[in-house]
């Protein structure tokens, strides 16, 4: 692992605004998927913004829907009765993700913002054109059994891991976005980018 400085968020603006004033930060929640590939020097933030202490752990019902806070661990999230009730596919997409552990601490919105990777992501001794854009992508004539069939491109064909994503796209679910130029709602089917030339852009 790398050095890197450390802070602590006040408030969702304040996150933003540091971001915002340090290319080259990453948000620190759950920490299940940055701290692993910080840990094999493929992640290099400069700079971890912890947002832990934001709230924004709500699961709660909202215009016949349900709200979920970023910050709602998958557990959470997982065994809550409306969505066990209501959304059933979302239960079980969460509760068929990594264990029971890992779901404890993960987060829907780290969950949400995970970077599309696959094996040859997390080699960094091999050539990937999301870590390196231009170097190449051997996953396409490479082991590339659970690559994508459909959405990939010639220069990446590795596929987002969240089987919750899929679950929220089915449900036509939106994310409600807050950054510098304040908030926007996405439909979820709108929110991942297809590899396309840039890989590179999750």
């Amino acid at each position: 692992m790398r050095p890197f400085s450390y802070v602590r968020a006040k408030t969702a603006e304040n996150a933003c605004d540091d971001a915002a004033a340090h290319p080259g930060s990453a948000y620190l929640a759950g920490g299940t998927t940055l701290v692993d590939l910080m840990k094999i020097d493929v992640l290099k933030p400069d700079r971890l913004i912890d947002i832990t202490k934001l709230g924004n752990t709500q699961i709660k019902d909202h215009n016949g829907g349900l709200l979920i806070g970023a910050l709602a661990t998958n557990s959470d999230v997982a065994h809550d009765q409306r969505v066990i009730q209501r959304y059933p596919v979302l239960s079980k997409a969460l509760l068929s993700g990594a264990s029971a552990q890992l779901r404890n601490m993960a987060t829907v919105g780290g969950n949400l913002m995970q970077k599309t990777r696959c094996y040859y992501y997390r080699n960094s001794t091999m050539p990937c054109n999301r870590r390196e854009p231009g170097s190449g992508c051997p996953a396409i004539k490479g082991y590339n059994r659970i690559h994508a069939v459909l959405g990939g491109s010639n220069s990446c064909i590795a596929v987002h891991p969240s089987d919750m994503c899929v679950a929220l796209v089915v449900l036509d679910a939106v994310i409600h976005l807050q950054g510098i130029g304040g908030e926007r709602v996405v439909a979820a089917e709108k929110f991942f980018l297809e590899p396309g030339n840039h890989p590179e852009r999750d």
